[in-house]
């Protein structure tokens, strides 16, 4: 064994497949013996242990500022404490407790720990066998180092990158790194560099990489990277270095408190000014006069509201098998214009069907879907009689080593691909084990392309040939045809090649079988001896088939302007096909990227080659956050699905990031913004059109929301330019129990209103249009705001009239009748609301075109706001506290009246922008 001590130049980590054990073993100082303990010791301090780095995350008070001190936040906490300066502490301790309840929610909601690298490290071994100084012991996962020998067996779990020294059988799942749930068969043979074009690292046929499982055989390998310098490490690299970007309802927030914020303070100090120029009012009464312009204007209410329907729309996501870790998640679905989605697992059913079958020069149909024996052998219209294609079905039975059981059990492992084969013979009422005693067995070599199994079949030895169709026809010299094995002719040899190539075409895997019968005397069973020379017997054309409903929500997201791309590791034909057959592709001349392209291309060449068709195939982790990374530079709202480890670095990345719940590895999970439940592609469509409805109903309520605002400024503005003749009509206190106490509920039913007709039928929403678009904000301010205002002030005046006034003086506070009339503003107001709360319920369509009593909610709400009016009126506590005043009879009917008077207002403007020919919808 070489000196330990420095390294020389290491070879590069993949690269050690294209060296000769004995060469990669004298790189990394080690030999078949192992390394000694110490020399393990060393390496440990040297490289570390062998696990996942894990990023520090930022501190508990940092996530806790975040949601108490944002724009809007600081502005209640700053009027709080101008509140407390005025002495009026009752006012101070209401603005603050919305910051603490919003902050708190906000904070309960959004605080989901990091798990995804704790996900990561749980899928690597807890123990591992090495051999050192040539003994075979167990330790653990943890302290395995570069130049260890490993000894793996079936069941196990690889712990870090190996070049393989030798093998038999072996088999590994590679899923968890490439998501294509196929068996990859290992050697421990040098790999050529010309092999290697194009190939993942993956699929490097001599390495084995951390997180992959063993399924058969054994093998002793050498390890090359431990840790974060692993494929698997390089991934959670990814995952855990990418920023959780916000939302566009999240920004859209942030952008309205700053607008928000900034009106509000202007206004403020615009009424101070005027306060004192003008009115020439007292400094402490002019500070109370303009906190009560701030408190007016900023909109307390909506966070908590915003917030709350969101959490409601959640609820309402996971009955529909979708859950949503994040609020702003919901809404950012709704935005979703372009979904990047996984093939296997997700478009399709991750199990292999074979369809068609041709033998005998005829062809079969196969039909049912899946691993259900539900389907039938159709023969075509020149297969005859043919009995070649039960050759063909039982070379697919006997040349196979995966199990299939008849129900009740439907127990099934193995390579998708022959349990298909299986599959195709239950359905042709053909056994599905294999009937004679299997003498050998050549398993699958990626360099000769096929798997061979000899037989004794009744005294005679047969060897059964199944694999790449072009490399078996190459090596068949004979065809089966009827019971007799004919010469296979150069121009019979094209017609099948033809036949393939038309298979494949199509999108359908194609294997080819093949028989060849052994000299009883023969010992060769060896690939060279069995596999040359051949009779060709047939082919199985076969496809991993769309899950049900796949196709119908791909078509619903076109028709709702969203498009679907396909990212795969699998081939690009198979790609290209299932594509089209879901819908996702449609144009005869689709662009279709593979991995070794994207590399050689810039990111300018890329955007720019963007089509509205597009297709990715055989890509790794790297290619897939390149490519979403891409399409949110175009200005793309991306959702990506996956289900894997090699997913989570772009789930994080998108903007909406799906995992799988029931296939999903945990860090994809983890890594997600949503699970499906089902797995299922079109529980997508439904979130979406969940998150559609979650944005129109948010601006149903920020125009009810926004509503009262109007009608809260307009006394303080009556009070300011007459000169303090009129006498404040509502007061702070009354202001704060509008925006948080009866406006809230009502607000919140119009979060849950069902979604309008042809919701889906719309293109997404510019990202560009705020939430309160100039429209929005008019007739939010402008109509509504403006008879709310009316409502108020005309009840204030009212109530003056019935006790005397314009014969005598507005009442003065603190007198009971002033009470009274402030009680009378808020009354009107409230009872305006009510009106409006239904109006906001349709843009244009008259409100009785709706169930009034559909939206519950919206009707508790309005019970519950009427009620809290009556406390407020009638509630000797409330009353002291908020400055308000029992009314009677006659007061509340005059108020109670102004919700038939805004339904009837807006009923007739509704039926003018109905009547309207050519009348653009601002709004939208």
């Amino acid at each position: 064994m070489a000196r330990v001590g420095d390294f020389p130049a290491p070879v590069k980590g993949p690269d050690f497949a294209f060296f000769e054990p004995e060469y990669v073993l004298e790189q990394l100082q080690t030999g078949f013996a192992g390394l000694s303990a110490e020399d393990a010791a060393k390496r440990l301090i040297r490289h570390g242990r062998n696990s996942i780095e894990i990023f520090v995350p930022s501190s508990l008070f940092r996530k806790l500022s975040g949601n108490f001190f944002h724009a809007m936040a600081v502005l209640l906490w700053l009027t709080g404490l101008v509140a407390l300066a005025a002495k009026m502490p009752e006012l101070a301790i209401a603005i603050w407790l919305v910051n603490i309840v919003n902050g708190s929610f906000s904070f309960w909601q959004e605080n989901c720990a990091q798990k995804a690298l704790e996900a990561l490290n749980k899928l690597l071994p807890v123990n591992v066998q090495v051999v050192r100084s040539s003994l075979p012991v167990n330790i653990s996962a943890s302290d395995l180092v570069p130049g260890d020998i490993v000894l793996l067996n079936e069941g196990d779990r690889v712990s870090a990158d190996m070049r393989i020294l030798s093998c038999q059988s072996l088999e590994i799942d590679q899923s968890i790194l490439t998501g294509e749930s196929r068996p990859v068969r290992k050697q421990a043979a040098t790999l050529e560099r010309q092999q290697a074009n194009g190939v993942l690292n993956a699929d490097f046929h001599n390495l084995v990489f951390a997180g992959t499982m063993v399924l058969t055989g054994h093998a002793q390998a050498v390890v090359f990277a431990t840790g974060t310098n692993t494929e698997f490490g390089k991934i959670a690299n990814l995952a855990q270095t990418i920023v959780d970007q916000p939302s566009p309802l999240q920004k859209e927030m942030e952008r309205l408190s700053r607008t928000v914020s900034a009106i509000s303070i202007a206004v403020g100090a615009a009424m101070f000014m005027a306060a004192k120029l003008l009115a020439h009012t007292e400094t402490q009464a002019a500070f109370m006069f303009a906190l009560g312009m701030i408190v007016a204007f900023v909109p307390e209410g909506m966070v908590p509201t915003v917030t709350l329907s969101l959490a409601l729309a959640v609820q309402r996501m996971v009955k529909r098998n979708a859950l949503v870790k994040r609020l702003s998640s919901v809404e950012a679905l709704g935005s979703c214009s372009i979904i990047c989605t996984d093939k296997t697992g997700t478009i399709t059913e991750n199990k292999m069907t074979v369809t068609r079958a041709f033998a005998g020069g005829a062809e079969f149909q196969l039909t049912g879907l899946g691993y259900s024996f539900e389907g039938t052998l159709i023969p075509g219209q020149d297969s005859g009689a043919n009995s070649e294609i039960f050759e063909l079905l039982k070379a697919g039975v006997w040349c196979n080593n995966a199990r299939i059981e008849l129900p009740p059990s439907n127990y099934v492992s193995g390579d998708p691909t022959e349990v298909a084969l299986l599959v195709a013979a239950g359905k042709a009422g053909q056994p599905v084990k294999c009937m004679a005693p299997r003498l050998h067995e050549n398993i699958f070599d990626s360099r000769r392309k096929s798997m061979s199994t000899v037989h004794d079949d009744s005294g005679s030895k047969v060897a059964y040939i199944k694999g790449s169709a072009a490399h078996i026809i190459a090596n068949c010299r004979r065809q089966l045809i009827g019971k007799v094995e004919l010469e296979l002719t150069e121009e019979q040899r094209a017609v099948l090649i033809r036949r393939v190539d038309s298979y494949a075409e199509d999108g359908l895997r194609v294997i080819a079988a093949a028989r060849n019968r052994i000299s009883e005397n023969s010992k060769d069973f060896s690939a060279p001896s069995v596999e040359t020379d051949a009779c060709f017997i047939g082919l199985f054309a076969m496809y991993d088939p769309p899950r049900r409903g796949v196709a119908e929500a791909v078509a619903k997201c076109k028709r709702a302007g969203i498009q679907v791309v396909m990212i795969t590791g699998d081939y690009e034909i198979t790609a290209r096909a299932i594509a089209r057959k879901v819908g996702i592709i449609e144009s005869d001349s689709p662009t279709i990227f593979t991995g070794a392209q994207l590399d050689r291309i810039s990111d300018d060449e890329f955007i720019e080659s963007l089509r509205e068709e597009v297709v990715f195939a055989r890509v790794n982790p790297d290619h897939k956050l390149r490519i979403v990374q891409a399409f949110q530079r175009c200005g793309r709202i991306v959702a990506v699905t996956g289900d894997g480890v090699n997913d989570a670095p772009a789930l994080k990345s998108a903007d909406i990031g799906v995992a799988m719940g029931q296939n999903g590895a945990d860090v994809a999970k983890e890594s997600a913004d949503m699970i499906l439940l089902d797995d299922n592609f079109a529980s997508i469509v439904s979130a979406i059109e969940e998150g559609r409805c979650v944005y129109d109903n948010i601006r149903k309520f920020a125009v009810y929301v926004f509503n009262s605002n109007m009608a809260e400024a307009v006394p303080f503005v009556v009070m300011l330019f007459s000169c303090g003749l009129i006498p404040l009509p509502l007061t702070v206190m009354q202001v704060l129990c509008i925006d948080l106490g009866t406006d809230m509920l009502p607000a919140l039913g119009l979060g849950v209103d069902p979604a309008e007709p042809g919701i889906m039928h719309r293109v997404p929403r510019n990202l560009n249009e705020p939430l309160l678009t100039r429209a929005l904000l008019a007739k939010a301010l402008l109509w509504y705001g403006a008879i709310e205002a009316i409502a108020g002030m005309s009840g204030y005046f009212f109530l003056n009239w019935l006790h005397g006034w314009p014969t005598i003086p507005l009442a003065q506070p603190p007198s009971v009748i002033w009470k009274m009339a402030t009680s009378m503003t808020l009354s009107c107001i409230v009872c305006a609301q009510v009106g409006a709360v239904f109006c906001c319920r349709t843009d244009r369509a008259s409100i009785f075109s709706v169930n009034l009593l559909e939206n519950r909610l919206v009707v508790a709400g309005v019970f519950v706001e009427i009620l809290l009016l009556l406390l407020l009126l009638f509630f000797p506590f409330a009353n002291q506290i908020f400055g308000t005043a029992p009314l009677g009879f006659t007061e509340l009917l005059y108020a109670a009246c102004w919700i038939p008077i805004v339904v009837a207002l807006d009923e007739i403007r509704k039926l003018y922008l109905r009547k309207s020919r050519g009348f653009r919808q601002a709004e939208r």
